[in-house]
């Protein structure tokens, strides 16, 4: 986006220059304006420490170490070019050393950076850190357990633009401030604009990654529940049968076996409040024309089949789709049932399972496809 100059016919666009044109450095001029004022970067921060660098076996600095008012530590690093360098491998490392820091440990790290009399310096930290965080010690507050990290250059490869997106979209929360340096004059402006996230956009990816973490919550705990049952289920049935007894535990909905032949296998599986035990027919990849074969066959012997499952069966030919199954449901629960309602679901698969191997087996050894 250009910046113009209001003239009295027209605008005028102010030319652009480069810090190094202008020979501004990072440190010396860069970090120490944005230390002592952190408005540009777009929000209030306190500038706990500057180089900031307390961990052995490393001479890596932190240009500013922060805090915002929700008591999340923010790395800033600065560059002065115009890609950027690699500064988001060195944000995330400085993230990564910072992440195990603790509210005693900020407060140190402030009382060292605003230097005197150590007792004095801590004494003014721990006052700072309150005040700023609006509580009425610094015992009533903590961190939060996560690192931001703000990007500021005068302008970022497609590189780092992409590599930030994709961070954001999984959990961090990385943004990029582009300062773009005019000249007008004698003088040097600087036009400060966070490109990522999109301002307006911001409040909305906040959400979108609140979800997200949400989501993989309920996914993580989803599995974990599926790992529990399976492994119980396996414990269980290996007592009535050894069809599942060599089976590992699974955080899939679903465990199978083999029924004596390729192509067809026994599973049982899961929704939320639902169980099934079935076999599925599925000889090779796309090969519908002899999954369908096989299917006709067996439902050509259903009176025989049924009669030695015990039951009906569902007959599920499964019109455009490769596979064919035959299989049994029970809606008395699933896998959202409480725990204490498994062993009757577990046993109930066990049972159909047993009886669906017993029935099917002798036929599909003898099917001709």
């Amino acid at each position: 986006m250009a910046l113009y100059e209001i003239q009295t016919d027209k605008l005028s666009p102010v030319p652009t220059t480069t810090f190094v044109a202008e020979a501004i450095l990072e440190r010396k001029h860069l970090q120490r304006l944005l230390r002592a004022d952190t408005a540009p970067l777009g929000e209030d921060l306190l500038v706990l420490a500057e180089e900031f660098g307390n961990w052995e076996d490393s001479n890596r600095r932190i240009d500013l170490l922060c805090l915002d008012r929700d008591a999340t530590l923010v790395v800033v690093e600065i560059k002065r070019t115009e890609d950027g360098g690699h500064m988001e491998l060195q944000a995330i490392r400085y993230a990564a050393m910072v992440s195990s820091m603790t509210l005693d440990q900020a407060v140190a790290a402030h009382a060292k950076y605003l230097g005197g009399d150590p007792a004095e310096a801590e004494v003014k930290a721990r006052n700072a850190v309150a005040e700023f965080l609006n509580v009425e010690s610094i015992e009533e507050a903590e961190l939060v357990d996560e690192v931001r990290i703000v990007l500021v250059s005068a302008d970022f490869s497609s590189e780092i633009t992409t590599s930030v997106m994709w961070l954001n979209k999984r959990g961090l929360d990385v943004r990029c401030i582009r300062l773009c340096p005019y000249k007008m004059g004698d003088k040097v402006l600087v036009d400060a604009t966070q490109i990522i996230p999109l301002p307006e956009a911001a409040d909305y990816e906040v959400k979108l990654r609140e979800q997200t973490q949400e989501t993989k919550k309920l996914r993580s705990k989803r599995q974990d529940t599926f790992k529990r049952f399976w492994s119980q289920f396996i414990e269980l049935s290996s007592k009535q049968t050894p069809l599942f007894a060599n089976r590992s535990s699974t955080t899939d909905h679903w465990l199978s076996a083999g029924i004596g032949r390729a192509g067809f296998t026994l599973t049982a599986s899961l929704t939320e409040d639902r169980a099934r035990v079935e076999c599925s027919i599925s000889i090779g990849k796309n090969n519908a024309p002899a999954n369908k074969a096989a299917f006709q066959a067996l439902l050509a012997q259903k009176a025989a089949i049924e009669a030695a499952f015990g039951s009906e069966l569902q007959w599920q030919e499964l019109p455009g789709k490769n596979s064919c199954r035959i299989c049994i449901d029970s809606l008395q629960g699933g896998w959202k049932s409480p725990e204490a309602d498994w062993p009757a679901l577990q046993q109930w698969l066990t049972a159909q399972a047993i009886r669906l191997e017993k029935a099917l087996k002798g036929p599909i050894q003898a099917l001709k496809v």
